[in-house]
């Protein structure tokens, strides 16, 4: 890649009290690419990006966004410089509204652009729009799914961080969220995501990296990774 990257990680290394979950990785994501970090459960790949968020404090390294030093900044602060993480599980307000919901994703903007945002965000989704006034905890599964990617959306992110978008999800919801994660890569929207499904996130992405036990034991083109033997063997069931 040309240029310098928006997101870079540097020696990265994260604990949980004793325990090494991170390990000195180092990673990159262009403008504009979809990249993905597969791997198995508890290889770091969910640590990775709450530590990128500022939800958790890495013990070493560096977190450059768009070109400044952020491991240091507070996780508010990061949301205002363009970092918004999707979190796993959803983690929307259950007893706020739809509307409610998407209009906290935007809390950092002082621009006059959030209404056109959340008619940005109806578009990609349309069920957010007809349940605009629910309740959200009354939302199914993907619905629920949606409202979080969306409220993300809504801080208008110069790098959206999708952690696990498709678990516990019915197979035709994950092709209507991966659809309009495929949307955004036409859009040229920049996205790190973490994905249990190795193969759609490959699928998807123009770039993967493969975490094991906290390192990053391979990395590449998306497509040439998930053509590798040892990929296939490990994660495609192949």
């Amino acid at each position: 890649m040309n240029g310098r990257p928006l997101l870079s990680v540097e020696g990265l290394s994260v604990y949980y009290g004793g325990i090494q979950a991170v390990k000195g990785i180092a990673l990159e994501v262009f403008a504009g690419e979809t990249v993905t970090l597969i791997g198995a459960n508890g290889a770091g790949k969910s640590t990775t990006l709450e530590t990128i968020a500022g939800l958790l404090a890495p013990r070493a390294g560096r977190i450059v966004f768009d070109g400044q030093e952020v491991a240091g900044q507070p996780a508010h602060e990061r949301v205002r410089r363009g970092l918004a993480l999707c979190p796993e599980g959803r983690r929307i307000f259950p007893n706020l509204t739809v509307d409610e919901n998407l209009d906290l994703g935007a809390y950092t903007r002082r621009d006059g652009d959030v209404r056109l945002d959340l008619e940005r965000v109806k578009a990609l989704f349309p069920i957010l729009r007809e349940r605009s006034a629910q309740r959200a905890g009354t939302l199914s599964g993907g619905e629920q799914q949606m409202l979080a990617i969306g409220r993300a959306l809504m801080s208008r992110p110069k790098l959206l961080m999708l952690d696990e978008p498709s678990l516990g999800l019915a197979p035709k919801l994950v092709e209507q969220v991966f659809q309009a994660l495929g949307e955004l890569r036409r859009r040229q929207v920049t996205i790190l995501l973490v994905e249990q499904d190795a193969y759609l996130a490959l699928d998807r992405a123009d770039r993967a990296y493969v975490l094991e036990t906290g390192r990053i034991v391979k990395s590449g083109p998306a497509r040439e990774l998930a053509r590798d033997p040892a990929i296939r063997r490990a994660y495609l069931g192949g």
